[in-house]
């Protein structure tokens, strides 16, 4: 009797353990799934738009030109009218570029990327005022602390912000030197989930050879973001491809003095050039 009983708690301890191992793998296999999926799902109006910091020089007398300044917030303001949340992420280059800075002075390469960092945030601070005054609200967020200046960045209350019509600037590149605001913009696009990447540009699409100074070159109207490294195509650098591609955020390269363009592309209007 007491052989049977020994038995029968023997097979009811197994079966116990099969089921309680059984049920435990599949929880920490339903948590994986959850855990393992850490981009934020795309939304389809949520746009970065990336610009250098050339593009608010156009021979001002001051760093950053008033007037394209202004031409910029109008054409950001046509796209939130259309219902748009647009986020931008602006160089200093008119101002500061570390990596030159560190080549031509001499000057410590960290601390030229900490000048170009601050940089950002003077052109951030000149788009902020110039969409400010259209009547959109619009917050500075910064990589770095600057107090009284510009919030830090928060990617919950940047989420928010454009849920609710303001534009968000993101100031101060990724906050770290060595990484570019190409970087800074691809890194920000991923973290807001944002589904495109919109870069203005001098030209009006990516091309084989600068067209600028070759009027034969060969412009692009799609690219993986293989091919554009393979042809070594200087739209961005390849950290920022690296997680565009990963992410599968797409992104479009368009003339950025082109009135209305920025709109145009957003309703999907075949301009510039599509990376993805």
């Amino acid at each position: 009797m007491q052989l049977a009983f020994f038995i029968l708690y023997f097979l009811f301890r197994k079966l116990y353990n099969y089921f309680f191992t059984f049920f435990e793998i599949h929880a920490l296999i339903i948590d994986a799934k959850v855990w393992v999926l850490p981009l934020p799902n795309p939304v389809s109006n949520r746009i970065l738009l990336k610009l250098s910091g050339e593009v608010l020089d156009e021979k001002s007398p001051v760093a950053s030109s008033p007037t394209m300044a202004d031409f910029i917030a109008n054409e950001v303001v046509r796209a939130v009218d259309d219902e748009f949340q647009i986020s931008i992420v602006i160089g200093g280059g008119n101002i500061m570029r570390g990596a030159i800075a560190n080549q031509d002075t001499g000057f410590d390469r960290v601390t030229a990327d900490q000048m170009g960092m601050l940089a950002t945030l003077i052109n951030a601070l000149t788009l902020r005022e110039a969409i400010k005054s259209k009547d959109i609200e619009c917050i500075v967020m910064s990589a770095f602390k600057v107090g009284g200046i510009a919030k830090r960045f928060n990617r919950d209350k940047a989420v928010k912000s454009l849920e609710k019509k303001k534009v968000v600037i993101f100031a101060g590149g990724t906050g770290n030197p060595f990484f570019s605001t190409d970087t800074a913009a691809a890194l920000r696009a991923l973290e807001i989930g944002a589904s495109t990447v919109v870069k203005g540009s001098k030209v009006d699409g990516v091309y084989d050879k600068d067209p600028m100074k070759f009027p034969g070159a060969k412009k692009y109207d799609r690219l993986t973001y293989d091919e554009a490294i393979q042809k070594d195509l200087k739209v961005m650098d390849l950290t920022a491809f690296a997680l565009l591609k990963d992410s599968g955020i797409s992104m479009v390269v368009y003339k950025m003095s082109s009135p209305g363009a920025l709109l145009r592309i957003l309703r999907g209007a075949p301009e510039g050039t599509i990376l993805a």
